[in-house]
C-alpha cells in the first residue's frame, strides 16, 4: 500500500526521470501509471509485461489471441482485480512463506516431470525471469487465500439444505458423473435493470450462436468472457455434478462431451458451458485410516532444530513404553487433537498435508511413525487402524456440506468480486 508521502517521492522521482530522460532521447518511451487501485497503481510495465505472457500462454495452448485492446482490457480487469485482492491480504495480514511456496514449485516441477532446479533451468531456457515466475506464482497464491477466506464466509449452509441433500436421489447413488468444464460468463451487475439484463441475454445468445455455428469455446472465452478464467480460455477443470449450482448442474445432465449448452440465467449472468468430458457416476468405495499425531512447532524459544530433537526423543520415549496420549496431551501443539491424546479420529485422502498423508500410508497399522516435518511443525504419528468403508453417515454428511459450499461457492466468487471492484476507487489513464 503507497502512503501519501510515498506517492509524493514516488510522483517527484518520476518528474525529475521525465526531465532527465528527455533530455537523453525523444525515442525511449518513459513507463507510466496507467491506473490507480485505492492506495495501488498499475504502471504501463506491468500491463505490458502481463499481457506478452498472457498472449504467449494462449498462444502455446493453440488458441487464437483476441485483437490487441480486447486483450489488453482483459488483462487490465485481471491486473485491477488482482490489485484489490492483494491490498486484503495486506490488511488482514496474510501472506505465503517461502516453505508454502517451494512446495508449490516442487509440485508444479513434479507435473511436468521435473526437479525444481530442472524446472527453474526449463523457465530460463525460455527467455522467462525464474524471479519474476516465482513471485507471480505467490501473488496467485495469496490471491487464492484471499478468495477462499473472504468467500467462504459469505457462505451459510443450513441443517435443512444438508438433509435435502441427503434425500436427493443424486446422494442416494453416493457419487453422480463429473463433468469436464468451460464457461463463458455474460455478467450482470448486482441491481440490474430490465434493459441490462435483455442486453446481456442478446450478447449471450449471440456468443451461443457463433459457437454452434463453429467458432472455437476457448477462443472466444478469452475475448467475451467475464469470468475470472476467461483468460484460460474458461477452463473450469473437472467438476462433480452435485457441486454445481442446481440450475447449471441440470443444464449440463445431459450434454455429452463436445455438447455447449444454451445461455443459462444466474444471479451473477448469462452461463454458455461447454461439455469437455464426462467421467463416473459409480459408488466409491473409500480408504480409511484411524491415526493420532503429535504436533510439535518451532517457536521464539524452541528452534527447528531443538523442535525436531524432541520429536525424536518423545518417538524413542513412546518406543520405550511411555503412552503416546500423555505425551500427546503434554506436548502437542495441536489444541484440537492434544486435548485428545491426539485422536484425530478416521481420515481420508485429501483431508491432510501431503507429507501426512505419504507417511500415514507407508506406516504399518500399530506401528509410530519417525518424525517428519511439513509446513505445519514436526508430527510423529500413531497408526492405529484401517478399513475400507462405503461412505459413513458421518461421513456422508461431511461431504452434503462440503459439496452444498462448493455449489455455492463460483457463484458467490463472482458476486464478490464484483461488489470489491464497485466499491473501489478506480482511475484509469491511457492504458495503451
Amino acid at each position: 500500500m503507497i502512503t501519501s508521502d510515498k506517492w509524493l517521492i514516488r510522483s517527484l522521482l518520476t518528474f525529475v526521470l521525465t526531465t532527465l530522460l528527455s533530455v537523453q532521447t525523444q525515442a525511449q518511451q518513459l513507463d507510466r501509471i496507467v491506473t490507480v487501485v485505492n492506495d495501488d497503481i498499475i504502471m504501463k510495465s506491468e500491463l505490458d509485461l502481463r499481457t506478452k505472457i498472457i498472449t504467449e500462454q494462449i498462444q502455446a495452448r493453440g488458441v487464437q489471441v483476441p485483437p490487441a485492446d480486447v486483450l489488453r482490457q482483459q488483462v487490465l480487469d485481471r491486473l485491477i482485480l488482482d490489485s484489490l485482492q492483494l491490498q486484503i491480504a495486506e490488511v488482514q495480514g496474510m501472506r505465503i512463506s517461502d516453505r508454502e511456496l517451494n512446495e508449490t514449485l516442487e509440485s508444479i516441477a513434479a507435473q511436468n516431470g521435473l526437479t525444481l532446479p530442472e524446472f527453474r533451468e526449463a523457465l530460463i531456457a525460455e527467455g522467462q525471469d525464474y524471479a519474476q515466475a516465482r513471485e507471480q506464482i505467490r501473488r496467485e497464491l495469496l490471491i487464492s487465500q484471499v478468495q477462499q477466506s473472504n468467500v467462504n464466509r459469505r457462505i451459510q449452509v443450513s441443517e435443512q439444505e444438508i438433509r435435502n441433500f441427503l434425500n436427493s436421489d443424486a446422494t442416494q447413488q453416493h457419487r453422480q458423473a463429473e463433468f469436464l468444464l468451460s464457461n463463458i460468463l455474460i455478467a450482470l451487475p448486482s441491481q440490474a435493470s430490465p434493459e441490462t439484463i435483455q442486453a446481456a441475454e442478446r450478447k449471450a445468445q449471440e456468443i451461443y450462436d457463433t459457437l454452434i455455428a463453429g467458432a472455437e469455446f476457448a477462443d472466444t472465452a478469452v475475448s467475451v468472457s467475464n469470468a475470472p478464467n476467461a483468460l484460460n480460455g474458461g477452463d473450469l477443470g473437472w467438476r462433480d455434478q452435485n457441486a454445481l449450482p442446481e440450475t447449471l448442474a441440470a443444464a449440463i445432465a445431459s450434454l455429452q462431451p463436445g455438447d455447449i449448452s444454451r445461455p443459462i440465467r444466474t444471479p451473477g449472468g448469462f452461463h454458455i458451458l461447454q461439455v469437455r468430458d464426462r467421467r463416473g457416476g459409480e459408488v466409491t468405495l473409500v480408504e480409511q485410516t484411524l491415526v493420532s499425531h503429535i504436533l510439535l512447532t518451532p517457536n521464539e524459544i524452541r528452534s527447528d532444530q531443538q523442535t525436531r530433537n524432541l520429536a525424536y526423543d518423545l518417538v524413542k520415549r513412546i518406543r520405550d513404553g511411555q503412552p503416546f496420549e500423555n505425551l500427546a496431551r503434554r506436548y502437542s501443539d495441536d489444541p484440537g487433537s492434544g486435548s485428545q491424546g491426539g485422536d484425530l479420529g478416521w481420515t481420508q485422502e485429501g483431508q491432510m498435508v501431503p507429507e501426512f498423508e505419504q507417511v500415514m500410508g507407508r506406516t504399518p497399522v500399530g506401528e509410530i511413525s519417525e518424525p517428519f516435518e511439513s509446513r505445519f511443525g514436526w508430527h510423529i504419528l500413531w497408526v492405529k487402524e484401517r478399513r475400507t468403508e462405503d461412505m459413513s453417515a458421518e461421513m456422508m454428511e461431511n461431504m452434503a456440506r462440503n459439496t452444498i459450499i462448493q455449489r455455492k461457492y463460483n457463484e458467490e466468487l463472482d458476486n464478490w468480486l464484483r461488489e470489491l471492484r464497485s466499491q473501489a476507487y478506480v482511475e484509469i489513464r491511457n492504458p495503451g
